[in-house]
């Protein structure tokens, strides 16, 4: 699971980074949060064919994921590309999906978003309940959820919520690699937040003077993506073939990656 990538910069490091993640790792699937993609906020369809070409097997969204105007539609025809579960019927496109691993197992993928702090959404324990009773019915073996939600103690509550439900729990949304990884009691494996895809010496991604000048104003800035030097962070999860729970969670930190 590869954390939020963060306009251009941090679509050329994953790219840069990925044939090693592959030699190092040998992942049997792979699923990356591209949310902030396209200028950071919000993806592209053409971002989103680029992650797709790259090796990602799903690409999760969150709360920036309509931004773009055209990416509705794209949506719909790319079960792919994943938005929260919990937005209203109606919303286009899924929030969630069964796909095929490389070793051949049987994935489950969902994404939802968490409401401490964040848009008075469906409420996403509830509905991880009925998804996850869903994916059990279709022998989905491993079940994965990217859960992108702004304070820490909504991520570890919906964990152990689903802790022996879900494979993994990956919390997405706040861009800084937390150091929680930790398989829970029940099996599942979990982290906060996986981290993000993009400038190092940013304020999240984003160009810091921008950032420092909304905090010392109070005013609206706009918000443009950083340069310089890049990271990817990401997560890696081993599964047990027979149960589809996890044996070990490993933080991935790649640094100082440049990129043109």
């Amino acid at each position: 699971m590869i954390g939020d990538i963060v306009g251009s910069p941090g679509m050329d490091a994953l790219a840069s980074a990925m044939p090693s993640l592959r030699l190092d790792y040998e992942p049997d699937f792979v699923i990356a949060n591209g949310e902030n993609q396209a200028g950071g906020r919000g993806i592209a369809s053409e971002g989103a064919r680029r992650l797709l070409h790259l090796g990602v097997d799903v690409i999760t969204l969150g709360n920036h994921a309509w931004k773009r105007s055209e990416i509705g539609a794209f949506m719909d025809r790319e079960p792919r590309l994943l938005r929260p579960a919990n937005y209203p019927p109606g919303a286009p496109g899924s929030g969630s999906g069964y796909f095929i691993a490389g070793n051949g197992a049987n994935v489950f993928v969902a994404n939802f978003v968490g409401r401490a702090l964040m848009e008075p959404l469906e409420d996403p324990f509830r509905m991880a309940d009925v998804l996850l009773g869903e994916a059990r019915a279709r022998n989905a073996v491993v079940t994965c959820i990217d859960f992108h939600a702004e304070t820490t103690s909504e991520k570890q509550a919906f964990g152990l919520f689903v802790d022996g439900r879900a494979s993994m729990v990956v919390g997405t949304h706040t861009h800084v690699q937390t150091a929680d990884e930790r398989v829970l009691p029940g099996g599942t494996a979990y982290i906060t937040d996986v981290g993000m895809c993009g400038p190092q010496n940013s304020v999240i991604g984003m160009n810091p003077s921008t950032i420092i000048t909304r905090f010392l104003t109070q005013r609206p800035q706009r918000f443009d993506v950083a340069e310089g030097p890049c990271m990817v962070n990401a997560v890696l999860v081993t599964l047990s073939r027979e149960t589809g729970l996890a044996t070990s969670i490993e933080r991935i930190s790649k640094r100082d990656i440049e990129v043109d």
